[in-house]
């Protein structure tokens, strides 16, 4: 039975195009109208992109006490790659702004070269990410037309391995495991420049935090529908 005021963990699989926030506003609006209360304490562990899906962990009441501590936990990635282009944000959001020769690149050059990026690792952050640069977010500058200088960041990848390479269309597909704080976007440009070639996200998915596998998590749909059956007893 889930008590949500004394605290509760909750993970759920982000649709795409919403932001982490939109799932926190979300699950706390029902909870509130559910409980009949005005405010209850609602964050997340870990921020994940608009353009990406998978866990979002979700903590409420006094469990969200643990929610630097969650934000530890490595994390599991399915990255999909187009090669020989770029884009300023290093993902989809943003349209293509150069393309590159990929004639070079072959699965034997692919094999060579992504075990280069297991261990630690310096990561620049993206210009268009939620860093913060003396008190606004470094995408809000990005957005103004703004160029900033973000520092690199050390952080580790633990794994990193070749799914699948569609030598056709220059797409790769990557499962890494990585620490907290990695850019999967920055990932694919420093993969993209040692391959001579560019390169930026097309799809990613979150699939595990910690323990915690996408496949046990709950759709918000999910979550609202077994919200209706819930039945709220209030503590004396």
């Amino acid at each position: 039975m889930w008590d949500f005021e004394a605290g509760e963990i909750l993970a759920f699989d982000k649709p795409l195009h919403w932001t982490s926030f939109d799932l926190v506003a979300k699950v706390r609006y029902a909870l509130c109208h559910k409980l009949g209360k005005k405010k209850l304490k609602v964050g997340h562990s870990g921020t994940l992109d608009p353009l990406a899906t998978g866990i979002v962990v979700i903590c409420t009441g006094k469990k969200t006490k643990l929610i630097d501590q969650l934000q530890y936990d490595v994390k599991e990635y399915v990255a999909e790659l187009q090669l020989g282009a770029t884009t300023p944000s290093y993902d989809m959001e943003q349209d293509v702004d150069a393309t590159y020769p990929t004639a070079h690149i072959t699965r034997e050059l692919i094999d060579a070269t992504i075990p280069l990026f297991t261990g630690e690792q310096w990561q620049i952050p993206p210009m268009y990410s939620a860093v913060w640069v003396n008190g606004k977010r470094a995408y809000e500058l990005a957005r103004q037309g703004e160029q900033v200088d973000l520092k690199p960041k050390l952080l580790v990848i633990d794994e990193i391995e070749v799914l699948h390479f569609d030598t056709e269309h220059m797409r790769l597909t990557l499962r890494v495991v990585c620490s907290k704080g990695t850019y999967i976007r920055a990932l694919a440009r420093d993969i993209g420049e040692k391959l001579g070639a560019g390169a930026y996200l097309t799809s990613l998915r979150r699939t595990r935090i910690g323990e915690i596998k996408v496949e046990e998590c709950l759709t918000i749909e999910q979550f609202l529908e077994k919200l209706k059956n819930y039945e709220y007893v209030q503590n004396e």
